[in-house]
């Protein structure tokens, strides 16, 4: 009877969540409104083992991340820039689903998830980072793809989860990325009524101390602004993530492009549909 009771519990909790699935299939079909034209970039940029996250935080969709559970980091979250005030979250989520479809489809802290199902960190890491793999990481910061910085309220807690972090090198975070997220973007949006923003990390050759994350050999991000329901412009900025590296340069979004095509080894990389209708800046 208890047993039961439980199970009705367990059920009636997870009941706003259902038919609101956070690893889902495709991006062309779930959380379509953080892409413009409701388009995910194309499938060059899928890593072989991926997962297609709609990051859920208190029962609402709050941005879309492509992850890579081999190395173990996003390959880009994509989110509508909306900078606002909100409190920073003072611990780190995990994603249930990457550890089990039939988990519950909202972030959780790795403790919550622990004492729910009964399981360990080192069966929840097999399909992503835990924090345990960035405390010894030293010279790195937990980058956030998709910055708590670009949000408000509830969104930007939801930032603080582990699917949305990148090993970024210190120098790099604190300084020239940071000016970036904290400057440039605020001047380049001027004007727009919205601004999609995909933002991602080109898999390097090297790994954490636990050897299971890996390091991104580059940082960027593409923005696609809108004025009046139409591309005002759009714009790309790359940063190589290395320890004593501190430039990001910003480019038109085909120049990005280009350049993610070679890092990437792919033919052609593509970010927005018709590149937001081929509006270009490089610009502040």
């Amino acid at each position: 009877m208890l047993g039961l009771l439980l199970l009705l519990l367990q059920v009636l909790a997870s009941c706003p969540w259902l038919g609101h699935s956070e690893v889902v299939p495709t991006f062309k079909t779930a959380c379509t409104q953080f892409f413009y034209e409701k388009t995910p970039p194309g499938d060059s940029l899928r890593p072989t083992n991926a997962a297609r996250i709609c990051q859920v935080y208190d029962n609402q969709y709050r941005f879309a991340t492509m992850y890579d559970k081999t190395r173990r980091i996003p390959v880009y979250s994509a989110y509508i820039y909306k900078p606002g005030s909100g409190d920073r979250f003072d611990s780190w989520f995990v994603e249930p689903q990457l550890i089990d479809k039939s988990y519950y489809k909202y972030m959780d802290t790795e403790q919550s998830i622990k004492d729910t199902y009964r399981i360990t960190s080192k069966e929840i890491g097999k399909s992503q980072a835990i924090d345990q793999d960035y405390i010894d990481a030293q010279g790195l910061d937990r980058g956030h793809l998709s910055p708590s910085g670009h949000q408000s309220g509830n969104d930007k807690l939801a930032t603080f989860t582990l699917t949305n972090i990148v090993p970024q090198y210190t120098t790099l975070n604190q300084g020239a990325w940071k000016e970036y997220e904290d400057k440039t973007m605020p001047q380049k949006t001027q004007g727009c009524d919205i601004t999609y923003v995909i933002t991602g990390a080109v898999p390097g050759n090297n790994k954490v101390p636990s050897g299971r994350v890996t390091i991104p050999s580059h940082i960027w991000s593409a923005a696609c602004c809108m004025k009046n329901k139409k591309p005002l412009r759009a714009w790309g900025a790359i940063a190589e993530n290395e320890r004593n590296k501190n430039k990001v340069n910003i480019f038109n979004l085909k120049e990005l492009e280009k350049k993610l095509a070679k890092h990437y080894e792919k033919p052609e990389v593509t970010l927005f549909k018709n590149s937001c209708s081929q509006q270009q800046s490089s610009q502040p």
